[in-house]
This record gives C-alpha cells, structure tokens and sequence, in this order.
C-alpha cells in the first residue's frame, strides 16, 4: 500500500505566524495560520483538511459497502463539519458531524443508513479519528 506525505513549513508564533502545507502530489499547496484556524480569516485550517479527508473517505467507504451489496450508489454527497475549540488549558477538535445523502437503485431509506452506519464506523478516517465524537446524519434519495 502506498504511503501519502505531505510537509510543512512554519514561520513565527502561534497567534501571528504563518505556515505552508503541501502534498507530495503537489494537489495541496496551501498557506495556513491561526486566524484561518479559530477566527474565520484567509487560507486553510487543519481542522479544514481533516473534514475534506473524512467526508471523501467516508463517501468510498459507503459506495464500496453499497457496491458490495450488490446497489452501486448513483450519488453520494457527504459533508464532514469538524468542530475546533478550548478545552481547558488548550485546544481541541471536539467533534465531527457527518452529513450524507445518497441515490442508490433498488434499496430502501432502512438498507442506505444501515450501510451509512457501517461506513461511518468502517471508514479509515473514522478510525483514525476515534477518539473524536462523531454523528452522522444519512438521508435517502428516491
């Protein structure tokens, strides 16, 4: 299995310094800081990146259980709202909640959020992420 890196450059302190991010497929090449982080200001966040890998990992995760069950999806929309704040002495992601809604031919709303659940639980991000309490929201589209 291949292994994925990405690197970073840091300049500065915490609340005023300024960082880089890029993957070595060159896909990512993003400036990120503080204000991105807890104030709403320019670039990216991790907290970002760790929603758009969960959401992606996810979406896979709950086409290939479908898939396999023998329903390819038609479409699968997943967002992954990570939240970021203090939590005693300092900061946290204190949750992820997943939204999701799929077109998948020939199952019920009760067959889609059952295969939602497992890709919520089976997801490679979900498990790296564990310690994170994560909800899920699954909506069925006829």
């Amino acid at each position: 299995m291949p292994v994925t890196t990405a690197a970073d450059l840091w300049n500065g302190s915490l609340m005023e310094g300024k960082g880089h991010l890029k993957s070595a497929s060159g896909k990512i090449d993003v400036d990120y800081g503080w204000k991105a982080r807890a104030e709403d200001g320019p670039g990216t966040s991790p907290e970002e990146l760790i929603a758009a890998a969960h959401a992606g990992c996810f979406s896979m995760a709950l086409s290939h259980l479908l898939t396999t069950a023998g329903h390819a999806p038609t479409k699968i929309h997943t967002t992954a709202a990570v939240t970021f704040g203090k939590v005693g002495e300092g900061f946290a992601i204190t949750g992820i909640a997943l939204k999701t809604e799929g077109q998948v031919p020939g199952i019920d709303e009760a067959a889609f959020k059952k295969a939602a659940d497992g890709a919520k639980s089976g997801c490679p991000v979900s498990k790296a992420l564990a310690s994170v309490p994560i909800t899920l929201e699954a909506k069925f589209l006829k």
